[in-house]
């Protein structure tokens, strides 16, 4: 791939109740596909951009069906063949605010993840990489890979975004701490919420004290209150659009494809926000993880055309 998104990590089978209430209540669930790296690869897909996904999947229906729907996605898939079993996770809303997600991945294809897995040549010509904080935690090979991936492609002037996408199941604060500011201090473009911010910088100042440790690209992304941003040494705030909030799972997610889909596009700091912030808010009024990514029209649709340039 020449200039599009490459990014890689687990991505998951899901099974989600379809209705709100305890998980013994529930009248029938739905099976998709979850994972946050995939869901930027299509959100950016969905937005026109070129995207690449890589993963290790299992021999079983779960595999090939994230296969299949990430490549009807318009998202050039690679999905390494593992003898272990595909990881799941397990949705339910236990009210309309809270959400409450069962991992079943220890030992799963995808936390197999090696360094050799990565192509190296690939990586050199996309237009961005983009990682989490997700894949570092699922295991020792998982972190190596990140790492190597990471180094790659800044020796070949890549840059490097990271989503922090700190999961407390998978690791303590007191362990992802290190880590996420080490990758932090690498990247090029970094997304947080204040909460993950907080892990490792001051409280008081989590957009300055990330942009200090060398990331050129700072962004907050605080829900319905919208995001700040410190970009190339300027501060930006963007506020949230006033929606109909039908299911949060995937806000952060599409957040982050709006942006890097319009920065491969070299659009300005103050597009790629507005474009961010518009389709966080078009993934909270549809449900799953990320079914409802917009195009380019249905954003024009959801903001009336006003897209900040």
């Amino acid at each position: 791939m020449t200039g599009g998104l490459f990014t890689f990590g687990e991505t998951m089978g899901l099974v989600a109740a379809d209705s709100i209430g305890p998980l013994p209540y529930a009248k029938g669930f739905s099976f998709g596909i979850g994972g946050a790296e995939s869901n930027v690869a299509i959100g950016v897909a969905r937005l026109g951009g070129e995207s690449c996904w890589l993963g290790r999947v299992g021999p079983d229906a779960t595999g090939a069906l994230i296969k299949a729907r990430l490549e009807a996605a318009g998202v050039r898939t690679i999905a390494l063949a593992d003898d272990a079993f595909t990881g799941l996770m397990v949705r339910h809303r236990r009210s309309g605010e809270f959400a409450h997600v069962d991992y079943h991945r220890a030992g799963s294809a995808g936390s197999r993840l090696t360094p050799a897995d990565i192509p190296a040549a690939e990586l050199r010509e996309a237009g961005i990489l983009h990682i989490t904080g997700i894949t570092p935690a699922l295991s020792e090979s998982c972190r190596a890979a990140v790492f190597q991936a990471v180094e790659t492609a800044l020796a070949a002037g890549v840059p490097v975004s990271i989503d922090l996408n700190y999961r407390a199941k998978l690791w303590s604060r007191f362990d992802a701490a290190p880590v996420l500011r080490d990758l932090t201090g690498l990247a090029d473009i970094v997304f947080a919420s204040p909460d993950e911010a907080a892990l490792f910088v001051d409280a008081d100042d989590l957009l300055g004290g990330l942009a200090k440790l060398g990331p050129a690209e700072v962004i907050l992304k605080d829900g319905g209150h919208g995001c700040v941003a410190q970009i190339n040494g300027e501060r930006h705030t963007v506020p949230a659009l006033p929606v109909t909030v039908v299911d949060p799972v995937g806000a952060g997610d599409a957040f982050v494809a709006g942006y890097l889909a319009d920065r491969l596009a070299g659009a300005t700091p103050g597009q790629c926000l507005s474009t961010a912030i518009a389709t966080g808010a078009f993934a909270v009024t549809v449900p799953g993880d990320c079914e409802g990514a917009p195009d380019r029209s249905e954003l024009l649709a959801l903001t009336g055309g006003d897209l900040r340039r």
